[in-house]
């Protein structure tokens, strides 16, 4: 209906562009393949409901492939063009898509449909894939649909609006927050391969761009290296997949003057579950209040009080209620409240602050601690790009902390007298036993594809080191 809608209105009107090229679709020209789509479905004999991955190179036609195939009825699997075959089949062999739409070209796979969906278009998405088998997820249009509209709610989104995104498009963030978020609103959305510091600012200018959908990796970047003249046209920056550090949101609003929207998502929610508001109070280190979903936080024996942490739930119109596959048994419960495997508290105002993964937590010696409070302190300190803090087996205490260290070129790098201020710093402002036992500086930490440190990879090298 939303492209229907958009293209009777103006279908000349641009809803994708290249962000570092000439490419454009017009509403009118996403209506066409929506058009096309359903026509080449229906005379392969794939009904509505029929799963189709989706793997082009190109963000552009990856873009028009998804949301035309979504607009035609069908549950679009979105996959990594760039993944191991290994990845690749790990997804496939969850989601079971009966057709493959590629660079120019579309197969199809089997005509052994899995379990029907029902009709109507949808995503299909498969999480935590990295070891073992992935979750699968599957979002209908109504969930789709009524996420993608918050978003344009809480962060004011209209046709006038003209955003940038170089986000992955098999995740979630960039296909409802940027994809269909941009749709509801009948804006435009630059679309990029990947992000580059290289020529950023100019680039922003020339599209005329007026919100931006980052992660905290992009924000940290970007403060480090401040234009002389301010980006006139851009209303804010939005940080999404991984908490980001007050220090580093301050730092950014400090040289630019453009404000960071802290928020929080999930794949099983269709991406935006809280968000601070546009114009405040935006707390530093919250991830802001609920936005059409429902939050709360429970401890052993019922819910938390303000400021109290414990496990973080959520439910509402765009949340699932099952798992299509391989989600966690009791991760639902009959109320249909969805335990997030996060840790937070909720202020006094509503404002959701996570303290991080409940399997992240470090135990020292029946001590909790939380990688989150002592990555703050080190990304505080100047001079440090990037931190983060993971548990490693200890024969007497079970857990110690160990933490990894980015430093900007010239600060002490590589030199004791890093590791030394470091852990002076700790030392006067945590106690003891949230001290890191050790402090290694290199060159960059391991990130998914979203921007999020890879805990896991972490803990690996951890493990592999003598």
């Amino acid at each position: 209906m939303w492209i229907e809608q958009a293209a009777a209105c103006d279908d000349g009107a641009v809803y994708l562009e290249e962000a570092r090229g000439t490419g454009t679709l017009t509403y009118g020209g996403l209506l066409e393949a929506v058009l096309g789509w359903e026509r080449r479905l229906d005379d392969a004999g794939l009904p509505p409901g029929a799963r189709i991955a989706v793997r082009p190179s190109r963000p552009l036609e990856y873009a028009t492939a998804l949301v035309a195939i979504i607009g035609a009825g069908r549950v679009a699997v979105p996959l990594d063009p760039l993944a191991p075959g290994a990845d690749v089949a790990r997804v496939r062999a969850v989601a079971r898509p009966v057709a493959t739409v590629t660079d120019g070209s579309f197969g199809i796979n089997s005509l052994d449909f899995p379990r029907p969906e029902p009709a109507g278009g949808g995503i299909f998405l498969c999480t935590s894939g990295t070891t073992g088998t992935p979750k699968g997820i599957s979002l209908r249009e109504g969930q789709l649909a009524h996420v993608a509209a918050s978003v344009v709610s809480h962060h004011r989104l209209t046709r006038a609006d003209r955003g940038y995104c170089p986000l992955p498009l098999f995740h979630v963030n960039a296909e409802v927050v940027g994809l269909l978020a941009t749709l509801c609103a009948r804006a435009c959305l630059a679309l990029d391969r990947k992000f580059t510091r290289h020529g950023f600012w100019e680039m922003i200018e020339e599209k005329r761009i007026t919100w931006i959908n980052a992660v905290p990796a992009i924000i940290s970047i970007l403060a480090m290296d401040p234009p002389a003249v301010r980006p006139a046209a851009v209303r804010f920056v939005r940080s999404a997949s991984a908490p980001l550090p007050p220090a580093a949101l301050t730092r950014f609003e400090s040289a630019f003057g453009i404000p960071v929207v802290e928020t929080y998502g999930m794949t099983e929610a269709a991406s935006m579950i809280t968000a601070n508001p546009l114009d405040g109070p935006r707390k530093p280190g919250s991830a802001g209040r609920p936005a059409g979903t429902e939050v709360r936080v429970t401890v052993p024996g019922g819910t938390a009080g303000p400021g109290e942490v414990g496990r973080v739930q959520i439910r509402g119109k765009g949340v699932i209620t099952e798992y299509a596959s391989g989600g966690r048994p009791g991760a639902i419960d009959a109320e249909g409240w969805l335990d997030t495997g996060d840790l937070g508290y909720l202020d006094e105002d509503g404002y959701l602050f996570l303290a991080g993964r409940s399997d992240d937590v470090i135990n020292r010696g029946g001590e909790k601690i939380y990688p989150r409070e002592i990555e703050e302190i080190l990304l505080a300190q100047p001079g440090v790009r990037s931190a983060a803090v993971v548990g490693v087996a200890d024969e007497v205490l079970g857990e110690r902390p160990v933490a990894y260290v980015v430093l900007d070129a010239g600060w002490l790098a590589g030199t004791a007298g890093a590791e030394e201020a470091l852990r002076d710093v700790c030392a006067a402002q945590l106690p003891r036993h949230k001290q890191p036992s050790e402090f290694r500086l290199v060159g960059e930490l391991p990130l998914g594809p979203t921007g999020k440190v890879s805990r896991r990879r972490l803990k690996d090298l951890v493990t592999a080191r003598p």
